[in-house]
């Protein structure tokens, strides 16, 4: 793990603690993901926002902690635990399933009156759209596959048993998550959304992800970056520097 973070809660985790920051930014991992994934994130990232990253039950230091393989259920929680950092302004960022669950607790949170200043959903389809793979019952060999696909993990730390032991229940307990979310028609947001997405993803084509566009009543813009899944790990500096100038614009 690159680096100690500051653990504000069992949730989140700060790796570049900063106390003059315009606006927060929380970060939600991809299936399978832990906080340190965003360890890059927040170090690029931490001149313009306070970065805070979740770090989900069940992996890492919480790998004591029961999985929540309920996406409303995990939303219930991360909305328990946002509602303590509203002192600034707040803006969720979410990758893969990440941007499903950022979604709806930006959902549950408007609900409550937050004025969200705008949610990121990066890689992911719009949530309507429902692909049935079934990863989450797949076997282990298959679901491992399908990672290595992704390219979401080094090629060689999946060949390693004593890794896969570790990281395997997190990623079948996620996508079971995943997999098994249907969405609220009429769920809608009112802040700005910015759509993210590689040109080479084979999760989510650009068609895709524009329609995310349908889910805010507030501005939306898409943003297609080179790089497959994962863009954010072949190619960084793009779209780090998309999200820096968003960010200070919503500050600004």
């Amino acid at each position: 793990m690159a680096g100690s973070p500051v653990e504000t809660s069992a949730w989140i985790r700060r790796f570049h603690p900063g106390s003059a920051a315009p606006v927060r930014l929380v970060c939600f991992p991809h299936a399978g993901g832990s906080a340190s994934y965003y360890f890059p994130v927040s170090k690029a990232l931490s001149s313009v926002a306070d970065v805070q990253v979740l770090q989900y039950p069940g992996r890492q230091d919480r790998r004591t902690t029961p999985f929540i393989e309920d996406m409303d259920e995990l939303a219930d929680a991360v909305t328990a635990v946002l509602r303590d950092q509203l002192d600034l302004p707040l803006v969720l960022f979410g990758h893969s399933m990440g941007a499903t669950l950022a979604f709806e607790v930006a959902a549950r949170l408007e609900r409550e009156g937050v004025e969200l200043s705008a949610m990121f959903a990066s890689g992911r389809r719009a949530p309507a759209s429902v692909v049935d793979e079934q990863v989450h019952t797949a076997s282990d060999a298959q679901l491992i596959t399908h990672v290595k696909k992704l390219s979401g993990t080094g090629a060689g730390a999946l060949d390693d048993p004593d890794i896969v032991s570790m990281v395997l229940p997190a990623f079948r307990s996620d996508y079971r998550a995943a997999e098994t979310y249907r969405y609220r028609p009429g769920t809608r947001l009112t802040c700005p959304l910015y759509a993210l997405t590689g040109d080479d993803d084979p999760q989510v084509s650009p068609a895709e992800a524009r329609e995310w566009g349908e889910y805010t009543s507030g501005r939306f813009e898409m943003e297609v970056f080179e790089g497959g899944h994962f863009f954010f790990n072949a190619a960084p500096d793009k779209p780090l520097d998309y999200v820096a100038r968003r960010l200070a614009d919503l500050a600004a």
